[in-house]
Formats: C-alpha cells, structure tokens, sequence
C-alpha cells in the first residue's frame, strides 16, 4: 500500500511539473495590500500549498479534538469500572 501511495505522489508531481512547464505566463496578481507580477505556474503552485496547509491545519485540530474526547471517554469507562472492549460489546 505504501508503494501505491509513493507512485501517486511521483505521478501528481510529475503531472505538476508539465503543467508548470506548459504556464510561464506573467499574471498580474493584486492582493489586498499590493500587486505583483508572477508566474501563472508559480502562482499556482503556491495557492496549492497554501490551500493544503489551511486544509491540514483544519483537519489536524479536528483530529486532535477527537482524540481528546475518546482519551475522556475512556477515563470515564475506567472510572465506572467498564472496561472499552465489554462496553463496545
């Protein structure tokens, strides 16, 4: 699986790296306290990274939050005296 997992993210980058070879045009970019001139392929590599830290960061904090709550619900398993494996039963 692991393998599958490595040759996805080798494809996708190959595939990233034509479509930035095929995208040097110059965009004007005007964000809210500027502009700049970039790279199309630049510009958009770098909103994909950006994207994917927001999503990560999103996702990481609601993972953690779970991960708290079953660490308190298994206190509270502990504390009654009801182990998790009869209590899943």
């Amino acid at each position: 699986m692991k393998i599958i997992k490595v040759i996805a993210v080798i494809a996708l980058f190959l595939i990233a790296l034509a479509l930035g070879a095929q995208n040097q045009e110059v965009v004007n970019f005007n964000y809210l306290i500027a502009q700049s001139d970039f790279n199309l392929s630049t510009l958009l590599g770098l909103v994909f990274v950006i994207g994917f830290a927001c999503a990560w960061l999103l996702f990481a904090g609601i993972h953690l939050k779970l991960k708290m709550q079953i660490r308190r619900l298994n206190k509270q398993l502990v504390k009654a005296g009801i182990s998790a494996k009869s209590a899943q039963e």
